[in-house]
């Protein structure tokens, strides 16, 4: 049993930030609209970096958020890490076992081509584990949410849902979904070796796994090349909350867990997220195996 800090109530948190995320919802709804204006759109953009843009949505959002927690919750032992102030102060420390770790804005680029898919991330990490999380997807109206025991979706009406899993599948019977902009070589490699039943592209980790507790896609697959860049922890921590507490996994491919709070926050390797905990090693080890018999990458 988790016990959350003191004078903080799991219920309480929980209604807090579902009230913060359908204002964030409300904020880059508001920008995705400016975005179709080419003029707006400069003003939008804050750098110049097509690798890694960042919008004045990310700096709206992640201002409100870290505001809001600061204010709502004061005096109490967390810290909150966000990609956006990790990129303008790389010099993030914590000693707090509970930390909040923020991606105000996943998918920055598929939020600029106005594809819809791109998600706000939060999750409250313990002990470098993410406990409880939230991934709020604007354009679908779901604000997938995991108390640390389970997890569901709601629509900003409060409806609620519950995940919907497809079990059982072997590998070559799953969907994969696979990323929109972050492709490479070595990974279309391994997807066509595998020959999965069907392939979705999609940007955002948060909606491609958010996919998976839906039960429209079953795997999701994250090949980052050696000195390349590679996702962080805020890409990852609130997408695993709400897979792994709706019965999925997410390991690196020899089915070891996921380490947050490395000096780097690099989430590097080979990822693998599933449908259901009971088949993930062993999907883990078949693709493995695949990988080696090819020679696709150096494990």
């Amino acid at each position: 049993m988790i016990n959350l800090p003191s004078g903080v109530d799991i219920n309480n948190l929980i209604d807090d930030i579902r009230i913060l995320s359908w204002q964030v919802a409300d904020i880059l709804l508001y920008y995705t609209k400016l975005l179709e204006d080419s003029n707006d759109k400069k003003n939008i953009l804050k750098n110049n970096n097509e690798d890694d843009p960042v919008t004045l949505a990310d700096l709206k959002v992640n201002e409100m958020i870290i505001k809001r927690i600061n204010e709502k919750y004061k005096n109490i032992n967390w810290d909150i890490l966000s990609e956006e102030n990790v990129k303008t102060s790389n010099n993030f420390v914590t000693k707090n076992d509970w930390v909040w770790v923020l991606d105000p804005l996943d998918g920055t680029k598929d939020f600029i081509q106005g594809t819809g898919n791109y998600a706000m991330h939060l999750a409250l990490n313990f002990k470098q584990k993410p406990y409880i999380g939230f991934v709020l997807i604007p354009d679908k109206n779901q604000l997938w949410i995991s108390d640390g025991k389970k997890t569901w979706c709601e629509k900003r009406n409060g409806t609620k849902y519950k995940p919907n899993f497809s079990n059982n599948k072997n590998l070559q019977e799953m969907t994969l979904v696979t990323s929109k902009n972050h492709g490479n070589e070595t990974l279309r490699n391994l997807i066509q070796k595998i020959n999965f039943c069907k392939v979705e592209i999609m940007g955002s980790i948060g909606c491609k796994i958010a996919s998976i507790v839906r039960g429209d896609s079953d795997i999701y697959i994250c090949l980052s090349l050696p000195g390349k860049s590679s996702p962080k922890d805020w890409d990852f921590a609130a997408p695993e909350s709400i897979l792994k507490a709706a019965g999925g996994a997410i390991t690196n491919i020899d089915n070891q867990e996921l380490t947050y709070g490395l000096t780097s926050f690099q989430q590097g390797g080979i990822i693998i997220a599933t449908n259901n905990r009971k088949t993930h090693e062993s999907i883990c080890l078949e693709i493995k195996k695949i990988i080696e018999k090819n020679g696709i990458y150096p494990l």
